[in-house]
């Protein structure tokens, strides 16, 4: 996805995700929107992006 972190197995990035829920939608509506998701791939996302930031 043009360099862009994915979660494993999908090619949803985390970007979406973290745009999903900057815009209010709920963990339940992203996992319904996703159904590849699940509720620890949203934790892994928030994990990764809050890891990028610190780093720099």
């Amino acid at each position: 996805m043009m360099s862009k972190p994915v979660i494993a197995g999908t090619r949803i990035t985390v970007e979406l995700i973290i745009e999903k829920l900057a815009a209010g939608d709920t963990t339940e509506q992203i996992l319904a929107a996703h159904p590849r998701l699940t509720p620890a791939a949203i934790s892994a996302a928030l994990g990764f992006a809050k890891d990028s930031l610190r780093a720099k």
